[in-house]
């Protein structure tokens, strides 16, 4: 089914770094997902302002399903002061950090989809570690540095169900296309796992726990 035009256009419309077709793909593989594993919901590790939020939120409402919507809503280390991916918008003037969280309220209700989307404000290892829930499907969006990656790979894989899906956001094999660690922090060991690649669109990879 394909994501109403209105919420689509919200999701296009919000901040963030993810492109129409990997959005697209990303919403047919939660779909996906949820046939193949009934009632579990999705996890969303990395949320920013809700640009990809928007296209789970879209295939949970359809499939009767939650995304829950973790990020700690200060920013990834490229998004600091100082980085290519810096955007000072999204920073609170009277802390002088940034906050993500009221841009993804907006993008929620705006898109009109409060009720499928759940945001969980915390850090990705903390709330992994308090996490007990299988996943029909985890896309992991968050900090691509080396050390976040790789516990974010740590603390949400093994809640991905049997059959379930893992996606994978910023996977690029070669050096000169992005960053090195969603692709060897994350997608090398989720293969080694014993995920199974079942899709490639852009920097997005879609794996199926065998």
């Amino acid at each position: 089914m394909e994501l109403p035009d209105s919420w689509r256009n919200v999701a296009l419309g919000t901040k963030g770094f993810m492109p129409a077709d990997e959005g697209d793909a990303l919403h047919a593989a939660a779909l996906e997902a949820a046939a193949a594993v009934p009632e579990l919901p999705f996890v969303e590790v990395g949320s920013y302002c809700g640009r990809s939020t928007i296209w789970l939120a879209a295939a949970a409402r359809t499939a009767g399903r939650v995304v829950f919507a973790v990020d700690h809503h200060r920013g990834s280390e490229e998004n600091q002061r100082g980085w290519e991916h810096h955007d000072p918008d999204v920073v609170d003037g009277e802390v002088g950090l940034m906050d993500t969280l009221p841009f993804l309220r907006r993008a929620l209700f705006d898109a009109g989809v409060e009720d499928w989307a759940i945001p969980v404000v915390g850090r990705s290892a903390l709330v992994a570690a308090h996490w007990t829930t299988p996943a029909s499907f985890v896309f992991i969006d968050g900090g691509h540095g080396a050390e976040p990656a790789r516990a974010d790979f740590a603390g949400w894989s093994p809640l991905v169900a049997p059959g379930g899906t893992l996606a994978i956001h910023d996977v690029f094999p070669d050096p000169a296309d992005g960053g090195r660690a969603p692709y060897e922090e994350v997608y090398l060991p989720a293969l080694s796992a014993g995920f199974v690649e079942r899709s490639v669109t852009g920097g997005l990879r879609v794996l199926t726990r065998a």
